[in-house]
């Protein structure tokens, strides 16, 4: 059950029962605590919400879920054999909306309507502004979304399909951040409010059931905001003090595209936060974030799981996702094409070795991006 919000950087407490958004000390996320002594196994839903001990919603509504969560774990036999070790992948292109977003969004708008919220704002990539829009929508909330232009056309028409209000501006997720700032909403971008990651999270906890309740070695994760990698190491952390798990934690490792790269560029230099990468460019849009809010917990749990950040190029990136289509009859959005990617590079160099069972994310349909360049 949901004891309370903690900041994530100088750990002051928050009341849960209150709307909130950063930390009121130092304006760094907050995260959300339970009394894990009440929390019980995974009810039978087939769905996130079997793991409602550990979720923040106090009554979730089962007619609100449209089915989110539990997406199978499929094994890549063709390319486990190319890369000499096991690769599995865990397919949130299942999920409503068509990306893993629908994990924030379903727990996020929960709780905003739980709140008495009455409507959201947020700055996308794409995705999460369609999921966050569809869900609020469901809930009988406003949302008013801003994206770049050049987010895929069908999370623009996601968004207006959903009756929000959509402003679509030149640059990066940072420019649509500004073209929010005269809209007097609830701000649910990217860890600006605590619940999305409780909803990402989930990923984490399926993957341990879904393997027998153990640990693969390794954990590749597409990194933007870095919400999903900060959910699973949270979970990953939870389920050990609950007694779930008891073996060491899986290696984590954040991809990046080299167009932009702030984790990989902060990891490599041992930095603790990261530096606004300028000129920030790349063909796997959802990754394309020049300086995630969540830097600082990013770069906590790669190294407190002596994981690692590469980055990939887009042409890389575009080669794997053919491959992968071709070779397991699995067509990837291009941020999951990255983490193929980067299992190669990291093959290469000898970091994930022969016999390494490697889980990796495709975090949303390849059909969503038909104007990717293959």
């Amino acid at each position: 059950m949901l004891s309370h919000l903690e900041c994530a950087r100088c750990g002051r407490e928050h009341d849960a029962n209150a709307v909130q958004n950063l930390c009121h000390s130092c304006a760094s996320p907050l995260l959300a605590r339970y009394d894990l002594t009440r929390v019980t196994r995974p009810t039978a839903e087939n769905s996130l919400w079997r793991y409602r001990g550990v979720l923040p919603v106090f009554s979730p509504d089962p007619l609100f879920s449209l089915g989110e969560g539990m997406t199978p774990l499929v094994p890549l036999p063709a390319l486990s054999r190319v890369l000499g070790t096991t690769v599995i992948m865990k397919d949130e292109s299942l999920v409503p909306t068509g990306s893993f977003k629908a994990r924030g969004a379903a727990v996020g708008v929960a709780k905003a309507k739980e709140l008495g919220i009455k409507g959201i704002k947020m700055p996308t990539n794409g995705n999460a502004g369609a999921a966050w829009a569809l869900y609020a929508a469901r809930a009988g909330l406003r949302s008013v979304i801003a994206m770049p232009q050049d987010a895929p056309l069908i999370t623009r028409e996601e968004v207006l399909a959903s009756g929000a209000e959509l402003r679509v501006v030149p640059g990066t997720i940072a420019d649509a951040a500004q073209a929010l700032a005269d809209v007097d909403l609830f701000d649910a971008s990217t860890l600006r409010e605590p619940y999305r990651v409780e909803g990402k999270k989930t990923m984490g906890y399926e993957i341990v059931e879904q393997l027998g309740w153990r640990v693969p070695d390794v954990i590749v994760y597409p990194t933007g905001g870095g919400v999903g990698l900060i959910g699973i190491y949270k979970a990953l952390q939870e389920m050990r003090e609950l007694g779930w798990i008891s073996e060491k934690l899986p290696r984590l490792v954040a991809v990046q595209s080299t167009g932009c790269a702030p984790i990989v560029r902060a990891f490599v230099e041992g930095a603790e936060e990261s530096v606004f990468w300028d000129g920030a460019h790349t063909s796997a849009f959802g990754i394309n974030v020049p300086k995630p809010l969540g830097d600082f917990i990013i770069l906590e749990a790669l190294r407190q799981t002596n994981g690692t950040a590469v980055a990939v190029s887009d042409e890389r990136i575009e080669a794997d996702r053919v491959e992968c289509a071709r070779l397991e009859g699995v067509f990837l959005c291009p941020e999951g094409a990255a983490t193929l990617s980067a299992v190669k590079a990291l093959r290469e160099d000898g970091w994930i070795r022969a016999g390494d069972e490697v889980v990796v994310l495709n975090t949303g349909a390849g059909i969503k991006y038909p104007a990717a360049r293959l």
